[in-house]
């Protein structure tokens, strides 16, 4: 008897004779598929979609490709031994350069999702407990944490990448993007704090012309909050065409109007993760505790995505260096290799300042 499609000649099925047929994967959506849920090829790790993703410069479902890897560890100028607090531990691509120098990394992450299976895959890959101790928590608190590990003095250099790893930007179950539907979430701990829904709901329209334009310059704050401030919206995509409704007519008068158009979008979903999670709070606390993490002779370098976050760095490192006992190595900031922003455009808005604590000479 011979069965076709499931079924015999004679109009038997065949799931009666060897068990009920497990059901099929769905069809790969084209070689480049749109939804984050269809790229189950990148998110099981397939070896020749990675490769082809990778190579068209793209990130792969899932992951994350560390930025100015090599121009981080040229700065930092790690020896085998060396103890260093990455306080941005993403998916851990610039804590494994550097325990490939042979240092011991102390890696912090406020993610309860992506924090963690960043660990299990590292120690997978061999990285014990005697080379890499994660702390879960911010990096507000790097210094405490530093200091009850046995590090009252600070350690040997302070790592901070302070852009928003791929693989929490691309599942939209996460909140942080327009481009697919899902809940207007936006916080990088979930189990903590409010919604970047609720908080909108909950926002006057000058408090969010104040957000907008303090947390992400943006030059039509105005216009967008009177739309959009203390509104409830079901989900990323309503809010995102809230916002294309209020500033499509006015670039649409201007040369290159829709870059422009998803350029505010991407402004007003920067400046409300950034409200969400108070992160500019985060990284004042980080920068004023950074003296103490850091060792003489030792050397901290932070990789910054947006104007306010340099700023703040650059003042910072500028206050130091003027106290007294650090040097602020270049005025400007360190840019990805044209080649990298080619291969990554993530890397296009990177800036990367560093700075060392000069050892004194007691005699």
């Amino acid at each position: 008897m011979v069965s076709v499609g499931g079924m015999t000649r004679d109009g038997e099925g065949t799931e009666g004779m060897s068990g009920a047929r497990p059901p099929r994967r769905p069809r790969y959506s084209g070689k480049n598929p749109r939804k984050f849920a269809e790229k189950y090829k990148e998110h099981r790790g397939d070896g020749e979609t990675l490769s082809k993703v990778a190579a068209a410069g793209k990130t792969p479902a899932g992951t994350h490709r560390p930025i100015m890897v090599d121009e981080v560890l040229q700065v930092l100028e790690l020896e085998a031994g060396d103890v260093v607090a990455d306080a941005t531990l993403g998916f851990g691509g610039h804590a494994a350069a550097m325990l490939g120098k042979g240092a011991v990394v102390h890696a912090f992450d406020v993610d309860p999702v992506e924090g963690p299976r960043t660990v299990e895959r590292m120690r997978a890959a061999g990285y014990g407990e005697d080379v890499l101790l994660f702390h879960p928590v911010n990096f507000a608190g790097m210094g405490r944490e530093l200091a009850a590990a046995g590090f009252p003095e600070g350690v040997d250099a302070v790592f901070a990448d302070l852009g928003l790893s791929s693989m929490q930007i691309d599942d939209p179950a996460r909140g942080f993007t327009w481009k697919e539907n899902g809940p207007l979430d936006m916080r990088l701990n979930p189990q903590r704090g409010v919604s970047a829904g609720k908080l909108l709901a909950g926002m006057s329209e000058e408090k969010l012309v104040k957000v907008l334009t303090e947390n992400a310059d943006e030059p039509l704050a105005r216009e967008v909050a009177a739309v959009v401030a203390g509104r409830e919206f079901a989900g990323t995509v309503a809010l995102a065409e809230a916002v294309r409704a209020v500033v499509a007519p006015v670039y649409r008068l201007r040369v290159g109007g829709d870059e422009e158009v998803q350029r505010t979008i991407r402004r007003v979903f920067q400046a409300l993760r950034i409200e969400v999670n108070g992160e500019f709070s985060a990284l004042d606390a980080f920068l004023r505790a950074l003296p103490g993490c850091l060792r003489a002779g030792g050397r901290a370098a932070v990789l910054t995505f947006h104007s306010g976050e340099d700023r703040r760095v650059k003042h910072a490192f500028a206050a130091m260096a003027a106290g007294g006992g650090y040097y602020v190595a270049d005025d400007q900031p360190w840019r990805a290799s044209v080649a990298e922003q080619r291969a990554n455009s993530r890397s296009t808005s990177a800036k990367l300042r560093w700075i060392e604590r000069v050892e004194v000479d007691d005699a």
